[in-house]
């Protein structure tokens, strides 16, 4: 079995630290990817992190995905609500797939409180701020030893 968890980023999340900071926090994307990297590092597993703002990226990113990697941790941003498409290429990756959000999307306007992504995640962490992503990391830690 595969080391490698796939760390994915949507729409908007190169502007960590910039981008509502009462929301999202002050901490980076560069942060985020390095905690994880630690993270998988104390796991003994390999991380790979990538963003995108563009829906195709990522749907040809999770389709690499397949037979290659454990597991994804994903944040798909604004995707989450709108993305038949993402749901339908995390099903065809069979690769077990977590949902992670910086804020609880459930406290916020109602048009966030949809996921497509959740009908096929093995878990949703949200409002944990970007701590979300370590959790994620450890789930997977325990689902591959």
């Amino acid at each position: 079995m595969s080391s490698i968890i796939l760390v994915l980023n949507g729409p908007n999340l190169n502007m960590l630290g910039l981008r509502e900071p009462t929301v999202y926090g002050h901490e980076t994307l560069a942060d985020v990817e390095q905690m994880c990297q630690r993270s998988g590092q104390a796991h003994g597993f390999t991380v790979e992190c990538q963003q995108t703002n563009h829906e195709g990226q990522m749907i040809d990113w999770i389709h690499q995905a397949r037979g290659r990697v454990a597991g994804i941790v994903i944040n798909p941003g604004a995707w989450t609500h709108t993305s038949v498409a993402l749901h339908d290429a995390l099903a065809a990756s069979e690769v077990p797939t977590l949902e992670v959000h910086i804020s609880n999307v459930h406290k916020r306007e109602a048009f966030r409180h949809h996921s497509y992504i959740s009908l096929i995640a093995v878990g949703v962490i949200a409002g944990f701020g970007t701590h979300g992503y370590k959790l994620a990391l450890d789930h997977f830690a325990k689902l591959l030893k």
